[in-house]
């Protein structure tokens, strides 16, 4: 797939992905773990003119939140072309998807906000800004909780997979830091949504959790995520999704609570099936299978 695609894109706009790359990293660049960034020139500098731009650098991101990184039109139009393009080649560019998401959500980062604040749980969550990760996150606690619960089951989820609230990148492209929570908001409850669904993080896994996602966000990342996902499915997942997942998340997502007005936070300890019919969230179907013997089984 990635040849054939590599052929027919203009040598120009597939140049660009590497360009992007470029940016990416010269723009992304955290100093100690402490998201200082800077924008590296092109040209040829002396140290001293490096020096006095870095300078200048951060003193503006002091200015909005840490980690941000300033960027024309031109240079977000570059990421949200090279890094759409690079993530359908190699969708585990997560820094790619990043750079897509923060470059082209922002009208959809203002409707989620819009209805986080219509809600309670939403206003409260705008109010605390609550983060997860590994300083936030007690994931001891969250694995000492009894079987069933929200709380443990995500522990669960994390531990199988080999995940830690830290995984999540951090935002950097957006320009308001509002609209910045918001994204981290969405981004770091990825997981969370993984276990309310009891979906696996393989790739059928991931479509069906970004069908969701794109109904609740309209975040436009989704949407490129959930019709482009399916392509690169084998047939036997492609299936699947196209006869009973895709008629599950037509069916269970616009019923749900919306993602981001829950307090995921202050329900670990609620039994996780409870906590998903208070958040009229249905579980995604195990599709099965006949055996020889005419029983019944998963479908993997």
């Amino acid at each position: 797939m990635s040849s054939i695609i590599r052929k027919f894109i203009s040598p120009l706009l597939y140049s660009n992905i590497n360009r992007v790359d470029r940016l990416n990293n010269t723009l992304v660049s955290n100093i100690s773990g402490s998201a200082r960034a800077y924008v590296q020139q092109t040209n040829t500098n002396t140290v001293d003119e490096i020096e006095e731009k870095e300078s200048k650098q951060d003193l503006l991101y002091d200015t909005l939140y840490p980690g941000h990184i300033t960027t024309s039109i031109f240079q977000k139009s570059l990421l949200a072309v090279g890094s759409g393009i690079a993530v359908f080649l190699n969708p585990a560019r997560a820094d790619m998807l990043c750079s897509l998401a923060e470059t082209t959500g922002i009208p959809a980062l203002r409707s989620i906000k819009r209805k986080m604040e219509e809600d309670p749980s939403g206003r409260q969550i705008l109010k605390e800004k609550p983060v997860l990760t590994s300083e936030t996150l007690d994931v001891d606690y969250l694995g000492s909780l009894p079987d069933g619960t929200l709380g443990k089951e995500h522990w669960r989820f994390l531990q199988d997979n080999g995940f830690s609230p830290d995984d999540r990148l951090p935002v950097n492209f957006i320009d308001d830091p509002e609209l910045m929570y918001v994204m981290l908001r969405y981004r770091q409850c990825h997981d969370i949504v993984h276990t309310m669904l009891g979906m696996p993080p393989n790739m059928l896994g991931e479509v069906v959790v970004k069908w969701y996602e794109m109904v609740h966000t309209q975040l436009p990342m989704c949407t490129s995520a959930a019709i482009l996902g399916p392509l690169r499915l084998g047939p036997k997942h492609r299936k699947k999704f196209r006869t009973g997942y895709l008629p599950y998340v037509y069916r269970a997502a616009p019923k749900a609570k919306n993602l981001m007005t829950i307090y995921y936070e202050k329900h670990w300890e609620q039994d996780l099936k409870e906590f998903r019919q208070e958040m009229n969230i249905e579980v995604a179907p195990a599709l099965t299978k006949k055996t020889g013997r005419g029983t019944m089984t998963s479908s993997s």
